[in-house]
């Protein structure tokens, strides 16, 4: 290659890098703008935490999981639940509104330590903690790291107990050096819409997402570049993480409640919901038959009911 063509090739690698920056930069922009905060901020311990509370009541902690944000349980369940309960829902660290607090991949313990904080410093009551998929994990860590600043653990689909299959292409690039720096502005920059509402409707199936989703949860949200690396880096953690916590669930001793769908190809039942009722005692399970990963939304009758159980079995009222 002749030094003319060398600097050519040059000058288009640099003009598709800025071409990609600034179209990500738009593209945050007005996801941010067609999607505002829709809660409040605390500051804790230095991190900036979005939280929504609504309601009146025993106080319930609502936590969300991968890839999403506070706004799947706005959508409905936070309404649902607000006539009998003071319902508290966080975005996770690095995801929706809150910050990051570990750029290596915010950690499960991180996370729970991050959030019982901030319920204490708003003077939440020993609330109950509901942790729905990567959520559940969370809420796992916060039962075992906290245990004596909650009363009862619902989980709903939750990652819980080590896996075998390895960890997908998306997210080893994605939380790679190399696909952090150049794959995620891309994705940000060029993924086109079909792609984001096809991955909604993969994580409902065999259901399908109910009316309005799409338009309330703010999936463009977690496109934003930093939101994808802070997801790539917890999710490619999960397992190690979750390697090292399930050997401490027999010292949880709240009221714990179990749901899930049988026909979850996300989390395993088998895996996941199956093993904790031996590995806490006094967990209940309940198995939603046909029911995929968002029982919280395709059975939130039988959810609302297991918090109402949580709630008794914790002797709340």
């Amino acid at each position: 290659m002749t030094l003319k063509g060398f600097g050519v090739l040059l000058g288009c690698a640099a003009a598709l890098v800025l071409t990609t920056a600034c179209t990500a930069s738009y593209r945050e922009a007005k996801a941010e703008e067609r999607f505002p905060p829709v809660g409040d901020f605390l500051n804790v311990n230095g991190t900036q935490v979005h939280y929504v509370t609504k309601g009146t009541g025993p106080d319930i902690v609502l936590i969300h999981g991968a890839s999403g944000n506070l706004r799947d349980f706005t959508f409905s369940l936070v309404d649902k639940l607000a006539d009998r309960y003071r319902v508290t829902a966080f975005d996770r660290p690095g995801l929706g509104y809150t910050e990051r607090v570990n750029p290596n991949g915010t950690t499960l313990i991180e996370q729970a330590h991050l959030l019982a904080d901030a319920t204490e410093q708003l003077g939440l009551q020993s609330p109950m903690v509901l942790g729905h998929s990567y959520g559940g994990a969370v809420a796992l860590a916060w039962a075992v790291e906290r245990p004596d600043s909650l009363s009862a653990l619902i989980l709903l689909a939750a990652a819980s107990n080590p896996w075998s299959s390895d960890l997908s292409l998306y997210y080893k690039v994605t939380s790679s050096d190399v696909g952090s720096a150049v794959v995620v502005p891309a994705l940000t920059a060029f993924v086109p819409n079909p792609v984001v509402d096809r991955a909604i409707e993969d994580v409902f199936e065999p259901q399908s997402e109910p009316p309005g989703y799409a338009e309330h949860i703010g999936a463009p949200l977690t496109l934003r570049r930093d939101t994808m690396r802070a997801n790539a880096m917890q999710r490619a953690n999960l397992l190690d993480e979750i390697k090292a916590l399930h050997t401490r669930y027999g010292a949880i001793d709240v009221p714990t409640e179990i749901v899930h769908g049988d026909a979850d190809t996300t989390v395993g039942l088998s895996i996941h919901s199956i093993p904790p009722t031996n590995q806490i005692i006094g967990a209940n399970l309940t198995v939603l038959e046909g029911i995929g990963h968002m029982p919280h939304h395709a059975a939130e009758p039988e959810v609302i009911a297991a918090i109402d159980r949580a709630e008794e079995r914790a002797g709340l009222r």
